[in-house]
């Protein structure tokens, strides 16, 4: 809480406030995820390709952990052989084989029962879990020629969801499933040095190397889930931010604080979801329908919501660079990457952003940078990618991870963890996760391993630090939703340590007593 007295000041002194100006930021976007532009993207072709690129894609990296684990793995003097495709596994002989994960779950959607039975009419409703208790899922292993189905107590010890490149070790039982003993997925790919890039574009420009000096104290904000719905109930919240970030409600010392925070990421859901409520004839308040349309509707379409976020960023803009994602409830495409939010929706912000809209790494990005979702890039030379929640939802809802009170409680860290293990920013897509479909190429396989990792619009705050074979560390942490917890995440770009900075209005008690 800021020092009340040190915003005091006597005019009459004569005294002038001192100069205070932040630091400066070094940001270098990748594009990993970007688009073709129009007519460029095609529809009609197939999920199923994107499979087979990820395999393509991981294969070697799973072989050879496995072919070194294993090398000299035998059981009553049988060593285990390799395999190439899953359909050559032999009953009763000790093998391991390279596939992708499928998992039927009996609550995971089905569009193609839905189109056989007629009911494909209107969309089902969401499900908050493909999970259930009682019924055992069935997890298969599956390459081009066909699938396998896995069993073993093995499988209940690991995370596993569809769209995971897998090796696993065992033999066919008399059932004709394969009884795992062991498995391997691809891990932590290998991790770039601080600034490789940055150094790799300046000696390119001028042939000149870089000799940086470490700026202790210096911090990255990242908040999500602003939810801005355009009413007054958004006015208290962002007003706080926005006078934090801009240090006009603190002091001094604090104030020189907040000039070491160099940018601001917002990680998606700025905008509240849009929820159309509807009362039939007759039927009084307590009994709404709430029904959600989707589309764009001139007769509920309200502008109130994308107006106070552009006024918002573009208040920001003067003192500080922002990077803004799209979200699950932000006007963007719906599909897994979601693009850019379009310039046109901040009329005031985009005067900061990149004159070239189309292909933005031809120029230099500007203040303003709206980008996708999952998005990758280098920020202070580190290499982080993050997304708005999406992919870590998804996996959730194929799992059981609930655990003690405490650090992690429903697994999100686990899931953040193993999804880099696996090589992976979105490892079920397309099957539960709407994608692109895309043919020549898998932007969701990670051919780099990232220093940070983030994950927007979760219930609240959590960090860790994994390690890799070769050395990597990852510092991963979730942001919580702006407008439910009103907390901001702070990351030093020295240590990568991360703080909560939590934005709370004092209620005061208007209880009166004795009848005052």
């Amino acid at each position: 809480m800021a020092n009340s007295q040190g915003l005091l000041h006597d005019w009459r002194a004569g005294d002038k406030y001192g100069e205070q100006r932040r630091v400066q930021s070094a940001y270098n976007p990748l594009y990993s995820y970007r688009l073709p532009q129009g007519d460029k993207r095609q529809y009609a072709q197939q999920f199923s390709d994107m499979y087979f690129l990820r395999l393509q894609r991981l294969r070697g990296a799973v072989e050879a952990i496995a072919a070194q684990e294993w090398e000299d793995f035998e059981i009553a003097g049988e060593k285990a052989k390799r395999v190439e495709r899953v359909l050559d596994v032999r009953q009763g002989e000790l093998s391991w084989v390279v596939g992708t994960i499928y998992m039927d779950l009996p609550l995971k959607p089905n569009v193609l029962e839905d189109v056989s039975r007629d009911h494909f009419i209107a969309g089902p409703p969401p499900r908050t879990s493909y999970y259930a208790p009682d019924d055992e899922p069935q997890i298969m292993l599956e390459d081009r020629s066909g699938r396998l189905r896995l069993a073993g107590a093995m499988l209940k010890q690991n995370l596993l969801v569809t769209g995971v490149i897998l090796a696993v070790l065992g033999t066919e039982n008399a059932n004709g499933d394969f009884e795992v003993l062991d498995m391997h997925v691809p891990d932590l790919p290998s991790q770039p040095a601080r600034w490789k890039r940055d150094d790799e574009d300046r000696e390119e420009e001028d042939g000149m190397k870089v000799d940086r000096q470490p700026q202790h104290g210096k911090k990255i904000a990242f908040i999500s889930g602003l939810e801005i719905s355009g009413t007054d109930a958004d006015t208290l919240n962002l007003s706080l931010l926005t006078e934090y970030l801009l240090g006009e409600a603190l002091d001094g010392e604090e104030q020189d604080e907040v000039t070491k925070i160099s940018r601001l990421v917002i990680a998606g859901n700025s905008i509240a979801p849009e929820v159309i409520v509807t009362q039939p004839v007759g039927q009084d308040d307590s009994k709404k329908l709430i029904q959600k349309r989707f589309g764009y509707d001139a007769t509920t379409y309200n502008p109130a919501p994308t107006t106070h976020l552009d006024n918002f960023i573009s208040e920001l803009l003067p003192s500080i660079p922002v990077t803004i994602m799209a979200g699950e409830y932000d006007p963007a495409n719906f599909g897994l990457p979601q693009q850019p939010i379009h310039p046109a929706m901040f009329p005031h912000s985009r005067t900061y952003a990149s004159a070239n809209v189309t292909s933005p790494e031809e120029e230099e990005p500007g203040w303003f940078e709206s980008v996708t979702n999952p998005w990758d890039g280098d920020i202070e030379g580190w290499r982080m990618l993050g997304n708005s929640g999406q992919p870590v939802d998804d996996i959730l809802k194929y799992v059981d991870l609930g655990g003690p009170d405490g650090t992690d409680a429903d697994g999100r860290l686990e899931v953040m963890g193993s999804m880099l293990r696996w090589r992976s920013s979105a490892p079920t897509a397309p099957d539960t996760l709407w994608s692109y479909p895309f043919q020549d190429r898998d932007p969701f396989v990670l051919s780099k391993c990232p220093h940070v990792y983030f994950v927007g619009n979760q219930p609240r705050f959590d960090s860790t630090v994994i390690e890799g074979s070769s050395g990597q560390e990852v510092r991963l942490f979730t942001i919580p939703r702006f407008r439910k917890t009103g907390e901001m995440v702070l990351l030093d770009t020295e240590t990568l340590e991360v703080e909560v900075v939590k934005f709370e209005v004092q209620q005061q008690d208007m209880t009166t007593k004795n009848g005052t």
